[in-house]
């Protein structure tokens, strides 16, 4: 998948998120829904969070700071990137589950779009970025920045499926 079409999908996503944030009410937002989980807030934060912070890493790697290394994905991650999607229920590590807080819309909002500027600003470096400059992700290894840029986009994807699962459980579904 080229960049531009990989950022294509990833605005439509993100564009997707902000539109929710019109309809979802205000008094569903920061509760837990029922059955628990997270709510949509904790949603927003971790997605909105652990792009930018993937985003950091593509950074790293188009300015050549990454580790070097020549070896390709391991199987998981192989597959993650093959199929475009996470297990239903792929677990964040627990590092990252931990840095999550339960936002508000308005910093939602923000935060969506400080995650599309820098996406704009990043997107045109990432094809003059080496293969071999590479971030180690907590779950998929070393990644260089094309394979960042996809993660974004796969686990912007995936996260929506949660939000789905949210609105059921409102709705008592």
């Amino acid at each position: 998948m080229s960049i531009a079409s990989l950022k294509k999908t990833l605005e439509n996503t993100l564009m997707e998120y902000r539109r929710r944030l019109d309809v979802i009410p205000d008094s569903e937002f920061n509760a837990t829904p029922p059955g628990g989980g997270w709510s949509y807030g904790e949603v927003y934060s971790h997605i909105l969070q652990a792009n930018l912070a993937s985003l950091v890493a593509i950074e790293r790697c188009a300015n050549g700071t990454g580790k070097i290394d020549d070896k390709r994905l391991g199987l998981p991650a192989q597959f993650i990137f093959l199929v475009g999607s996470f297990p239903i229920k792929f677990k964040a590590p627990e590092k990252i589950a931990a840095q999550v807080n339960n936002i508000g819309k308005e910093e939602a909002r923000n935060l969506l779009v400080k995650l599309k500027t820098r996406i704009e600003q990043l997107a045109p470096v990432i094809n003059k970025s080496s293969t071999f400059s590479k971030i180690k992700h907590p779950s998929l290894g070393l990644l260089n920045a094309k394979q960042w840029l996809r993660f974004i986009d796969i686990h912007t994807r995936h996260h929506l499926k949660q939000l789905n699962r949210i609105e059921k459980k409102f709705k008592g579904g």
